[in-house]
């Protein structure tokens, strides 16, 4: 069972439709919402964005910002998250709240430093061993999601298990 929640999966100008069309899977399977900042690299048209979107796209409201201002006035006092392959604290020493906004940038070059640099105390990364250049999109989105759901489950006590399973 999925916890209460308002989360939201932000692709900052995604430039890879596969990629954009398995996290509109994702949120979907979640309940998150999606929203996506302009440019697009692709169009919402485009075969390979509903491919991997499946028929999940029908019931799937996108959200779409024609810029970084234009998103950051949807955002509001809302929390919000800024993923970076490169500087902020662990994801796991992030703080999530159930109507928490998590923004990921394009595959090319991530989110623009200068919104890093604006908000170094909302910013996280996913840490990996030394020498890789970086997650997937997707991957990362679902790492990002699925660590907020994990959260917000235990600090409401909404769980399917009784007892947690063991680890060998």
């Amino acid at each position: 069972m999925l916890p209460t929640h308002r989360l939201k999966i932000v692709l900052v100008e995604p430039e890879i439709p596969q990629n954009t069309g398995n996290i509109a899977r994702l949120c979907a399977a979640s309940g998150a919402a999606l929203h996506l900042v302009r440019p697009l690299g692709f169009f919402l048209t485009d075969k390979h964005f509903k491919r991997a979107g499946m028929d999940y796209l029908a019931s799937l409201p996108i959200t779409l910002h024609d810029s970084v201002d234009a998103l950051f006035a949807a955002i509001g006092g809302d929390p919000f998250l800024l993923s970076s392959g490169v500087a902020g604290c662990p994801h796991w020493d992030a703080s999530f709240t159930p109507d928490t906004w998590i923004l990921l940038g394009k595959e090319s070059a991530g989110l623009p430093a200068s919104l890093l640099q604006r908000y170094p105390e909302r910013t996280c990364r996913i840490p990996m061993i030394e020498g890789t250049r970086g997650l997937n999109l997707s991957t990362a989105a679902g790492i990002l999601l699925y660590e907020g759901l994990g959260r917000l489950a235990r600090s409401s006590g909404d769980s399917d298990c009784n007892q947690r399973p063991t680890l060998t």
